[in-house]
């Protein structure tokens, strides 16, 4: 049984999954939208809040600690100017999550993961 085990591994290894997970979140932010499958939006959900949180502190080493985890100073800098600002006000809750219903080829759960305006 799988008692106090949270996450899913999702097929990969722990390194792919890292990577993964960073892909997703900086696509997120460039991009406002992502279309995934319903498993990986709800495993990317809460890193990307802690990274629009990241921004909204908007120090050094908030910024220094996005860049370890994103791997890439446009995304970061995407981040801090563009999507923290927009939710300066609001507390937490930052992104939805829109099912779309089975994708064609596997039948896989899809879904919308996107930032609430």
């Amino acid at each position: 049984m799988r008692h106090q085990r949270k996450g899913r591994k999702l097929g990969r290894d722990a390194a792919h999954r890292k990577a993964m997970f960073a892909n997703l979140t900086g696509a997120l932010v460039t991009h406002g939208r992502i279309k995934t499958t319903l498993a990986k939006a709800k495993e990317v959900r809460p890193i990307a809040e802690s990274m629009v949180t990241l921004g909204k502190r908007g120090d050094l080493h908030a910024r220094r600690q996005a860049i370890a985890f994103l791997r890439s100073k446009t995304v970061v800098h995407a981040l801090f100017a563009d999507v923290a600002p927009r939710f300066e006000e609001r507390e937490g809750g930052y992104t939805r999550i829109v099912k779309l219903g089975p994708r064609q080829g596997d039948a896989a759960e899809m879904a919308y993961l996107e930032f609430v305006d």
